[in-house]
């Protein structure tokens, strides 16, 4: 049997959520700030505190993210279908959080939903989280087919958020 053989067929490795998230950050770049409170009381004076949760979100996205890609280079896959020559990675970044290219994205989201305060920006934030929770349980069931130590890796790191979720 040779490698095609072994793929599932075209649509059933996760190409469509792929095009679903590149969506949901479009959407989410081209999304107005909803509403728009820059000239409200409150605004100006959360404006330091606001600032300081921007950088540590992006500052946090950036890292697991950058460190997430290094950690997985040779398996990296926009597909949440694990390439066929892929080892599981347990070390590193992701020691902390199972998925830490998911988690830089929600990070980077969440930092700019509170500096900005859009409300329209946070629906679209919680419906990203409903959509890696869902695209990273897809990729799961694959790795456990894969790599059955995978379950136990589960049972000791966080999906998405060190020590919470």
């Amino acid at each position: 049997m040779t490698h095609k053989e072994n793929l599932p067929p075209k649509g059933r490795r996760g190409e469509y959520l792929v095009v679903l998230q590149f969506l949901l950050i479009a959407a989410f770049i081209l999304m107005p700030i909803l509403p728009n409170l820059r000239d409200t009381h409150f605004f100006h004076i959360s404006e330091l505190l606001r600032w300081a949760i921007l950088v540590f979100c992006w500052a946090a996205a950036m890292v697991m993210g950058g460190l997430g890609s290094h950690n997985i280079k040779e398996f990296l896959t926009p597909l949440p279908y694990p390439v066929d020559h892929n080892r599981l990675v347990t070390t590193g970044v992701y020691g902390i959080v199972r998925h830490p290219l998911y988690s830089s994205q929600l990070f980077a989201a969440f930092g700019w939903v509170v500096f900005t305060l859009s409300f329209s920006h946070l629906a679209l934030l919680v419906l990203a989280f409903l959509f890696f929770s869902f695209k990273a349980s897809k990729e799961e069931r694959w790795l456990v087919q894969r790599h059955p130590e995978y379950l136990d890796y589960a049972k000791k790191v966080r999906m998405f958020f060190p020590w919470i979720y």
